[in-house]
């Protein structure tokens, strides 16, 4: 049996990494500024991690929901002590496009309504709703299309407005930084007039925190840059540093009822475990704090570039603009230079997604690397 050919892949196969080191069959060694789509959000194999996950599976993997778990308990407590998400509860899934499934599955049931606002340039997953919700044809099927979803351009205030006021939407979804898009923001005035909006239109806000949460941007969460609050956070990547895992937390407003959501191997107890480490190691080792502080350096960095047009992101979650299409130029970084990079539906785009554990001699690696490719270009 072959495999589904969905993938176009680079000659690399990683065998081991450690920190922001993947080692692959050849014994090469390179450098990971793209931490799988920033899914590695303390580095890789970290001790504490690796430690806790081995003592769970020493006790037990798995169970299903019709059992407790007081680690979930335990887990969702952590999350609110460190996101300051208070009057929120939490149901645990598996992915990102799981989780703004369900947010949108439950926007749609507590206003009784079904169009979804989105926004140019969104990438919210690929199952039913979150795929439609998504801003790209080429990954939406027929049965995708069905769904009814209007997208908006960023900052248009009077083209929102206009659309909230039809009265048929359940739910508004964006990202605070946009990541397969292209790292586009909204200004915090529109983030704001659209949460005044919702409020005013009983319509659900849903933040997509997906690839942005978890400390990327220099905030736990990064809408928290601009002092909102959201009826539905939904979140994914960073979150179990590589075990697959998602989550959405709810405003208590939103009431659960038994056989609303359903889960099999949602917030089992490897899952919760593996969660934990993450947020263990991100208040231990001051993450967030560290994402604030790499930008400013690969800010001041970048600056010295001039092939760089423009530095997009915040934190962590960053892109460098080229007035070039970027994907030779992953290539020799790969197989030149070896580090990882990202790509963006922005081809001009080069994306930036290390570990918030980096380093500045690390962000010297990198910048080192990329100066040795742009004088070969």
């Amino acid at each position: 049996m072959n495999l589904f050919d969905v993938y176009p892949l680079y000659n690399v196969t990683p065998v081991s990494a450690k920190g922001s080191q993947v080692l692959d069959d050849k014994g090469q060694e390179y450098l990971d500024f793209y931490g799988g789509h920033a899914v590695i959000s303390i580095g890789h194999s970290h001790p504490h991690y690796v430690r806790r996950i081995k003592e769970q599976l020493d006790k037990i993997a798995f169970y299903s929901n019709a059992v407790q778990n007081p680690l979930q308990g335990e887990l969702a407590e952590k999350l609110v002590q460190l996101s300051n998400c208070t009057d929120y509860n939490l149901f645990l899934c598996n992915s990102g496009a799981e989780a703004n499934e369900n947010a949108l599955k439950l926007a749609s049931f507590y206003t009784n309504k079904s169009r979804v606002i989105a926004f140019n340039n969104g990438f919210h997953g690929r199952t039913s709703a979150a795929v439609a919700a998504t801003d790209n044809t080429a990954i939406n099927a027929p049965i995708n299309k069905q769904q009814k979803v209007t997208f908006l351009a960023f900052n248009d205030i009077e083209a929102f407005t206009t659309e909230i006021e039809k009265d048929d939407v359940c739910a508004v979804i964006l990202e605070a930084v946009q990541g397969v898009g292209g790292l586009d923001e909204p200004t915090t005035e529109f983030y704001q007039k659209i949460e005044a909006l919702c409020k005013k239109h009983n319509v659900v806000l849903i933040a997509d925190e997906v690839q942005s949460g978890y400390g990327r941007t220099g905030e736990f969460f990064a809408y928290q840059h601009h002092n909102i609050k959201p009826d539905i956070v939904t979140i994914a990547k960073g979150m179990g540093n590589g075990f697959p895992v998602g989550g959405v937390l709810i405003q208590e407003k939103i009431k659960a009822s038994y056989g609303m959501l359903g889960t099999t191997f949602g917030g089992n107890h490897l899952a919760c475990v593996a969660c934990l480490a993450v947020l263990e190691v991100i208040e231990q080792e001051d993450l967030i704090r560290n994402a604030a502080k790499m930008n400013a350096y690969f800010l001041q960095k970048a600056a010295t570039i001039p092939q760089i047009k423009k530095v997009k992101g915040r934190g962590l979650m960053l892109g460098l603009q080229f007035d070039f299409e970027v994907g030779e130029l992953r290539k020799k970084l790969i197989y030149n230079q070896f580090v990882f990079t990202g790509g963006a539906k922005d081809k001009t785009l080069l994306r930036i997604l290390p570990a918030l554990n980096i380093t500045t001699a690390l962000i010297d690696v990198f910048f080192d690397a990329l100066q040795a490719e742009l004088k070969e270009l």
